[in-house]
């Protein structure tokens, strides 16, 4: 996968629409924000050497959903840490989470698979997705995610997002606490 080496202050021009309003909103909050060019990175692995570049974790983005489909998430979590459904349906009061549809993620975040990112929660202006976040990601500096289209990836500090970013989207997160390792059951 070909990453360009050089780190970027802030966005670029010519890009798609979807890709253009978050670097219009990070600017219009004054956030100062670093972008890594790559080919499509649409996975956390994809994304390793992206990091590399970046000098920060990129953060996992999962969007998920309630076995009736009436119910949508967005759960923000360590890159490299594994995913259990059942515990997080279990923190969140909820059952049978599974991945949500391509539709439901262009039709409430205007973002395909791959391109997850919680700044696609600026196309949700019905506020129908949920925001979840693991405190681990609260323990790193930096944050790193995709500006709605995984070929180019942002660094900004955690600090931004929860004081700045999310206010401006007016999104209070529900924390929650997964596991590094399955647990017994």
């Amino acid at each position: 996968m070909y990453i360009d080496s050089v780190l970027y202050e802030g966005g670029a021009d010519g890009r798609e629409a979807k890709e253009m309003r978050c670097y219009e909103f990070l600017d219009k909050l004054s956030i100062q924000y670093f972008r890594a060019d790559h080919e499509k990175a649409d996975t956390i692995t994809a994304c390793e050497d992206v990091e590399k570049v970046l000098g920060a974790k990129i953060c996992k983005n999962l969007f998920l959903t309630n076995r009736q489909q009436t119910e949508f998430y967005l759960l923000l979590m360590p890159g490299e840490k594994p995913f259990f459904t059942k515990l997080l349906s279990k923190q969140i009061g909820t059952a049978r989470l599974s991945f949500a549809s391509p539709e439901h993620m262009n039709e409430l975040l205007d973002i395909t698979p791959g391109s997850v990112s919680v700044l696609g929660l600026m196309n949700d202006k019905e506020k129908k997705v949920h925001l979840l976040i693991d405190r681990d990601l609260l323990k790193e500096e930096f944050f790193g995610c995709h500006p709605c289209l995984n070929t180019s990836t942002l660094k900004f500090k955690t600090e931004d997002l929860i004081e700045k970013i999310l206010p401006a989207l007016s999104y209070e997160p529900q924390y929650v606490d997964l596991p590094w390792e399955r647990p017994e059951e």
